[in-house]
């Protein structure tokens, strides 16, 4: 049985980790790469750094980032944020990176993933999807969650495993920083339409919350922000709550 992971997300702006609720009202939570060493010793099973206000200008500055974390980390982190191309992707691996994560890029272009995943193989290409319920549809957003789509969550979901993607990241943005728990009905339901591995992300708010997303959601890993930057779940803990519960886990 393949373990269960638990995740990290530092949303990075300016260089400096941030957080929110609901994809707004940010506030500083600290240095990246401080706070990437920590979880690496800590027992986090994988990273991931999200670049929240990347522009093209940035991807060098990202980079640098990048390689920074990857001096101080020995497990696998992601790096999303304004990818668009074959060559920021280029860049980001060859910084450190051991996947890349796609967004907006992808929906604007969706050939954009079966092209990475033919260069660099569908293991490194995460699809972010940000959805949200408007009149009981998950409606994908763009753009940090700023701009609606016409998508629907589970049509483009099947779509990114076709074109080649190996991982989807599902932030719901209804539940994102509100501590409140995750999806878990939508998140099981994408478990039921697609093969490739789905990471839960937006509403952990304590130990139970990942154990009923393991459960009930049927995630194959669950990714949380501010509960680990302000120390409010120790992650060895959190992970002899989940042994405790049966869900296979690394510790």
């Amino acid at each position: 049985m393949l373990t269960k992971r638990i995740i990290p997300c530092l949303d990075i702006k300016n260089g400096r980790t941030v957080k929110g609720v609901n994809f707004v009202d940010l506030r500083d939570a600290g240095d990246p790469v401080e706070l990437a060493a920590i979880y690496a010793q800590n027992g986090a099973d994988e990273l991931v750094f999200l670049d929240i206000s990347a522009t093209e200008e940035k991807r060098k500055t990202l980079s640098e980032l990048v390689m920074r974390v990857a001096e101080k980390v020995n497990i696998p982190f992601t790096v999303g944020g304004g990818i668009s191309s074959v060559e920021d992707v280029e860049l980001l691996l060859n910084s450190g990176a051991d996947k890349v994560s796609i967004n907006s890029s992808a929906v604007k272009n969706p050939q954009l993933i079966n092209e990475l995943a033919a260069k660099f193989g569908s293991q490194c290409i995460v699809v972010a999807i940000d959805a949200k319920q408007i009149n009981g549809e998950w409606i994908v957003h763009l753009v940090g969650g700023k701009v609606p789509t016409d998508i629907k969550l589970f049509d483009w979901a099947k779509e990114v495993e076709q074109r080649g993607a190996g991982e989807i990241l599902f932030t719901s943005m209804d539940h994102d920083g509100t501590k409140n728990g995750f999806a878990n009905e939508a998140l099981a339901k994408l478990g039921t339409l697609v093969n490739i591995p789905i990471i839960a992300s937006g509403g952990a708010g304590n130990t139970q919350h990942f154990v009923d997303t393991f459960i009930d959601g049927k995630a194959d890993a669950a990714l949380a922000a501010s509960v680990f930057h302000f120390k409010e779940i120790d992650i060895m803990d959190l992970k002899q709550e989940l042994k405790n519960n049966n869900i296979a886990i690394r510790i």
